[in-house]
């Protein structure tokens, strides 16, 4: 009984010095994240940054154990958003889904932000441009459209997302190719898409995760992709450089490159921890599902390494800059902030 005692008394006073130099206290409590982690998209809702960016955030959740809140944050070519993601303490729990927009920001003056104030954690995917018209269009192939336009310099209207964007740097393709079209900016995907089937506007480049679900119940009209390949959802439907000679030197660029990023000072271990999550997320079934239904480019598996992402950050950034500066729809010279020039 004495000895009983005597090594309760023991093991109690070694527990209280565990306890005391914090020994004892659970692993997982010191582990990122404690708490929900809040996503970043620099745009409005409905778009294909949100679209994907919600579902990856749903897949995440899965590993991280934490549940992450996604708030559309759109304007000023989502240099709003990505403001509010540097202005956030740099603990990994205000992270970042963005669309291209990061990469042109500087020159066109919108603000003095690029990817280099971020860390990326995954570069996810490119979602198809897409040509497509209200149903009752008198358009009924891309052919009609193009020659339309040619006919018309500067009479048929294309909705896009403002300077910049993915959309602009369509029509700046187009213009090299001899066409003008009547540009209309609004604040994102969707009021683009609404714009045309609101027939404000004549025809819009869409992604093709934004646009699925009108062109299944008819209500949009597909005419082209501008990529390299037709869709394997819709092949029917010819590319842009089958259409127009010469454009095929332009469509190999990803030209909505959607990533995840978090400011550059977020310490390495959360930075590890946030990437690993990402890398099991994007095998998930539902993620899977996710991008086959909307034919989306796996980037994720052309540059999985830091060292490529970055590779890839630079040279997008050197490509597209450049052509808006060329074309003079850029304000600052990208020689400015040390980019140096790529051919295209």
């Amino acid at each position: 009984m004495k000895k009983s005692l005597a090594l309760t008394v023991v093991l109690f006073a070694l527990a209280t010095v565990l306890m005391a130099s914090g020994m004892a206290e659970p692993q997982n409590e010191a582990i990122y994240p404690k708490r929900a982690i809040t996503m970043i998209v620099p745009y409005g809702a409905g778009g294909t940054t949100d679209l994907s960016g919600r579902q990856l955030a749903i897949q995440m959740e899965k590993h991280l154990g934490k549940s992450i809140t996604v708030i559309n944050q759109g304007g000023a070519s989502g240099s709003i958003g990505a403001r509010t993601v540097l202005d956030a303490k740099p603990d990994g729990y205000t992270i970042l889904f963005t669309a291209e927009s990061l990469g042109t920001q500087r020159v066109m003056g919108l603000s003095d932000m690029s990817y280099a104030d971020f860390t990326p954690i995954m570069v996810v995917v490119n979602d198809p441009k897409v040509i497509v018209v209200n149903k009752n269009s008198p358009y009924k192939s891309l052919a009609d459209l193009v020659a339309d336009i040619k006919a018309r310099p500067g009479k048929v209207k294309m909705s896009y997302t403002g300077p910049g964007g993915s959309g602009h740097v369509q029509s700046l393709i187009y213009n090299k190719l001899g066409m003008q079209m009547a540009l209309t900016a609004y604040p994102g995907g969707s009021d683009c898409i609404l714009a045309v089937l609101g027939n404000q506007v004549d025809f819009t480049n869409s992604n093709f995760s934004t646009v699925t679900g009108y062109l299944e119940n008819g209500d949009l009209r597909l005419l082209g992709i501008s990529e390299q390949n037709r869709l394997a959802s819709y092949p029917d439907v010819p590319t842009l450089a089958e259409v127009v000679s010469g454009s095929e030197v332009y469509l190999s660029n990803p030209f909505t490159p959607l990533s995840l990023l978090v400011d550059k000072d977020v310490p390495q271990e959360i930075v590890a921890i946030l990437k690993d999550a990402a890398q099991k997320s994007v095998q998930e079934e539902g993620w899977k599902a996710f991008v086959a239904s909307n034919s989306l480019d796996k980037l994720y598996e052309k540059y999985p390494t830091e060292e490529k992402m970055r590779t890839f950050f630079k040279d997008w950034e050197s490509l597209v800059s450049w052509m808006l500066y060329d074309s003079g729809a850029a304000k600052i010279s990208p020689e400015k902030f040390g980019i140096s020039k790529l051919t295209y």
